[in-house]
């Protein structure tokens, strides 16, 4: 029997993909000064390894090659083996995943396996490797093979090592250059977008591209002011043809709610089955918009279970949100999820059974390896005709089905989860609380505020600066990045416009200091990945492109803005201004990965509503109003409260309040674009006409 292995270096780490190899035979280090100086010393090359822990190829790669004793010796003979969790790393992420598309021309992904000197520049990458030659026609050389030549390459070629590292590096500085920062931008970078984004349309399944496909929430949020913007309904039957496809496919989860990765198929079946806390914040936030621009309550309905799931699977004592969940169970993808004829009989009998078949397409052959992946092709109205009954009667059904299987799928061994805390992914999910709570007149956003509150108190450091991560029992760790500061800040926006307290506008306005003074360029357009403080790395990059996550250049035009619009501060809204021009070319030229970037285009060039609000906080037709404002579909719009029996308007305000009262004690909207203001809405039936049903388009 073989002994147990003493754990590593990576054992105490706060990530759990760390965790995940600290019982590897490879002598793993963690990213930091002891790894980099033992290269220095010995004088070897690093083997970087940068993952995540719901990535099913990093398994595999790790049961085939770092489990293996064979490998191990390889690895820990001629290299400094380092790992990194890319979601607690996402500086080193993106420069050497940048770095390996320099030197391949391919797109990358993850396990990202680079090699570097140790001075850090990297001089070979890839992605995942067999541990024999099985794909070596492919390009995939057997890993052992791989790093006999890399060691090889080391002692007798070490000038073209250099050589290529130092070529790589010179790439990697020069992409942080932006285009020129003079001149206007135009809406002429919205229609092309718009004409990019219909060609790339799949009108079959929806979404965009063939396979595999990912949500592009992002795309969908822009799509829906573009068919504001430019009175489109073709566009607005883009986002509602996607969501509903989605909604019905494999790659939402029918029982439990929420958004696997993404589909490796057209038709959104088979999900790549992790779920990350990123997609169901943004996909939800693109449901509650789709809500407010159409009224069908079929969003409210996915929003609302995908918030549901969140709460339910996703949500730490405490007060905010883990990360992510892995689509593996007992080293198996989608163990968890799939079921048998034979599974769902066991549970639910013969005649319940029979009726989940028939809604969620399960079969005795099944659609995935043997199993059945559930999902829909009708509406609950046309289901409700094809069982000869009421929707109201199915639907009841079909809760009581979904509670049962629900309830049975719950006692299987569940995927991993990753309970690490990550300062703009919980950002991203504050914000669809907020938005989807305003969208729906639900209380969502007192969730949103303990999750905030949970964040500013712990993430923090005593001077005001972000940390990025913390673990469960943990302290926080590492400075946190251009998105921290970004995200969090325009969740704390429109968490201030679901609540109307000004602490949270405070706390944006204070992030958004720290983000100017430390990340932005001082030579030219845009802000920087890293602070000016971060440890020092081969290149200081920009990021030009959205990813899994939203630029965070983009975030922080878009908060910028959104902070000068409902404080008048131009001091804000000059290097948004300046930003947007700077990435003018990178919108023209890839509209599809420019999506937030596009949004804040969109908000720029506007008009930008201020809609200013005064009226007694407490009084039922103030909540009335308040309501009928917020459920308003308004993506050129900043919305504030102020109460005139409190007092003076608080000083970030006071400039959008100047002038405006509530008119004979009643609540009293007043809505200015273009620097002039409309005729003031008095009363909460004035203010619900102007901006209630005759808002929603269907």
């Amino acid at each position: 029997m073989t002994a147990a292995r003493q754990p590593n270096r990576l054992a105490t780490e706060t990530s759990l993909y760390l965790r995940q190899h600290a019982t590897n035979p490879v002598d793993w280090y963690p990213w930091g000064p002891e790894a980099l100086a033992r290269a220095r010393e010995l004088d070897r090359p690093i083997f970087l390894s940068v993952g995540y822990s719901a990535c099913h190829w990093c398994h595999v790669m790790e049961h085939e090659s770092f489990e293996d004793e064979a490998t191990a010796a390889l690895l820990n003979e001629h290299f400094v083996c380092v790992k990194v969790d890319r979601e607690e790393r996402p500086d080193l992420d993106t420069i050497y995943m940048t770095a390996l598309q320099v030197m391949t021309r391919e797109g990358g992904g993850w396990p990202l396996s680079v090699f570097l000197a140790p001075d850090l520049k990297p001089f070979f990458a890839g992605t995942y490797y067999p541990p024999d030659d099985r794909y070596a026609a492919q390009g995939r050389p057997g890993f052992k093979k791989l790093l006999l030549g890399i060691h090889n390459a080391w002692l007798t070629q070490r000038d073209r090592v250099h050589e290529i590292g130092t070529s790589v590096v010179g790439d990697l500085q020069r992409m942080g250059a932006l285009g020129d920062a003079d001149g206007p931008v135009a809406p002429e970078l919205l229609a092309g977008a718009l004409a990019a984004l219909r060609r790339s349309y799949d009108p079959r399944f929806g979404g965009f591209g063939s396979q595999p496909k990912f949500p592009h929430a992002l795309e969908l949020k822009l799509l829906l002011r573009l068919s504001d913007r430019f009175n489109d309904p073709v566009a607005l039957d883009m986002v509602k043809h996607t969501l509903t496809t989605m909604a019905r496919g494999g790659i939402y989860d029918q029982l439990g709610g929420g958004f696997a990765r993404y589909s490796v198929d057209a038709k959104w079946l088979v999900p790549h089955f992790e779920k990350m806390l990123y997609d169901n914040a943004l996909l939800a936030s693109a449901l509650a918009e789709a809500y407010q621009r159409t009224g069908d309550p079929f969003f409210r309905q996915i929003g609302r279970e995908t918030l549901d799931y969140v709460v339910r699977e996703m949500w730490a004592e405490g007060g905010a949100f883990f990360s992510t969940q892995d689509a593996d169970s007992e080293g198996e993808e989608g163990k968890f999820y799939v079921w048998s004829l034979d599974e769902l009989r066991a549970v639910l009998g013969d005649e319940d059974a029979e009726f989940a078949c028939k809604v969620w397409g399960a079969t005795r052959g099944g659609n995935f390896e043997g199993h059945n992946i559930l999902f829909r092709t009708l509406s609950d109205a046309d289901e409700a005709k094809a069982h000869g009954t009421s929707e109201e009667a199915f639907r009841a059904r079909l809760r009581a089905v979904k509670d049962t299987l629900y309830a049975a799928r719950a006692k299987r061994v569940w995927p991993g989860r990753d309970e690490k805390i990550l300062t703009a992914w919980n950002g991203l999910m504050i914000a669809a609380f907020a938005q989807f709570g305003m969208a729906t007149g639900g209380e969502d956003a007192p969730r949103a505020a303990v999750a905030a509150d949970h964040i500013l108190r712990t993430m923090r450091t005593a001077d005001g600066r972000l940390y990025r991560t913390a673990g469960v029992g943990q302290p926080p760790k590492l400075s946190g990045y251009l998105e921290d500061y970004a995200i969090l800040a325009d969740a704390l926006v429109t968490l201030y416009e679901a609540t109307f307290e000004v602490k949270w506008l405070r706390a944006a306005l204070e992030l958004a200091e720290s983000m100017l003074k430390h990340f932005a360029d001082p030579n030219g357009p845009g802000f920087f990945f890293t602070a000016d403080d971060h440890e020092e790395l081969i290149a200081r990059t920009k990021d030009l492109h959205d990813g899994s996550t939203p630029s965070g250049n983009a975030v922080a035009v878009t908060v910028l803005l959104r902070l000068a619009a409902l404080t008048g501060r131009r001091d804000l809204a000059e290097p948004a201004e300046r930003t947007l021009r700077g990435y003018r070319e990178t919108m023209a030229e890839h509209p599809a990965a420019s999506g937030q970037m596009l949004i804040a285009l969109d908000f720029h060039l506007g008009p930008v509503q201020q809609v200013a609000i005064a009226g007694p906080t407490h009084d039922k037709e103030t909540r009335r109003a308040t309501e009928a404002v917020r459920a308003a579909f308004g993506p050129r719009r900043v919305v504030a409260l102020h109460d005139p029996a409190s007092g003076p308007p608080p000083a970030e305000l006071a400039a959008l309040f100047e002038g405006k009262e509530a008119r004979g004690g009643a609540v009293t909207v007043y809505v200015c674009e273009n620097f002039a203001c409309r005729a003031p809405l008095t009363g909460a039936e004035a203010i619900e006409s102007a901006f209630g049903a005759a808002n929603r388009t269907k």
